[in-house]
């Protein structure tokens, strides 16, 4: 599943288990939305969320045999449908979190696994193991709505967009740098946690006050935000 632990500025949150793919089953979507919502239960000026996973998957996206156990196909629908919803609600956590976000991504990223390491605001890979991988094209599923704003959002590139998304591109480390969808990537486990935990500190020792931190970023995302039902506030001059 998943655990959140706090050390110091810092909420570490690990998708677990070495051996897992890190599917995102109602389940596992219910721990990391309260995952999330206890972090920003404790935020305090300089907290900082860092997301990583254990294994060789940062998440292989919704949980996918899970729908196609159900008894018809249109409980299999019904079920994609239920975890595309309650998935929702992660993304505009984390669009909406009281402080900086750091995703580690230790593997592969496919589908809502990519969207999960896209909804922070940084984003580190490695370059010797993990793609990322939008795979909805070449299985046939539509993008879910908020899914293609997310991702207009994130990508600057046009040919980004149109590579991942239209081709089902698998993008490598030096790749995603260079298309601007990472901010470093680097060989083995060690290294990118490193990075990701370097620039963790550098953020924290800012000590930003964290509800005007999330205004700014919501405000950056305007079309997101309405699709996730966010409002933008103006927050008070008396929160500064």
């Amino acid at each position: 599943m998943c655990t959140l632990e706090k050390r110091g500025d810092f909420f570490i949150l690990t998708l677990t288990g070495e051996n897992d793919d890190h599917r995102l089953s109602p389940t596992l979507i219910a721990a990391v939305l309260s995952a999330l919502r206890e972090a920003k239960s404790q935020a305090t000026r300089g907290s900082v969320l860092i997301t990583t996973s254990q294994g060789k998957f940062f998440s292989n996206g919704f949980d996918l045999g899970w729908a196609r156990s159900a008894a018809t196909p249109s409980d299999a629908f019904l079920r994609l449908h239920q975890m595309v919803e309650s998935f929702r609600p992660i993304v505009a956590e984390l669009i909406s979190l009281p402080m900086p976000t750091v995703a580690v991504v230790q593997g592969h990223a496919a589908a809502a696994g990519f969207g999960l390491a896209l909804s922070h605001d940084y984003v580190f890979m490695r370059s010797d193991r993990g793609v990322l991988y939008m795979s909805e094209v070449d299985l046939g599923l539509p993008f879910p709505d908020y899914f293609s704003v997310l991702f207009r959002a994130k990508l600057g590139s046009i040919a980004a967009r149109r590579d991942v998304l239209l081709r089902g591109t698998k993008v490598r480390g030096a790749e995603a740098v260079k298309l601007g969808i990472v901010d470093g990537a680097y060989d083995g486990e060690e290294k990118v946690k490193g990075a990701g935990m370097q620039l963790a500190e550098k953020l924290a020792s800012r000590k930003w006050n964290g509800e005007i931190y999330k205004e700014i970023r919501k405000s950056l995302y305007p079309e997101l935000c309405a699709i996730l039902g966010l409002e933008v506030d103006k927050p008070a001059l008396s929160k500064l």
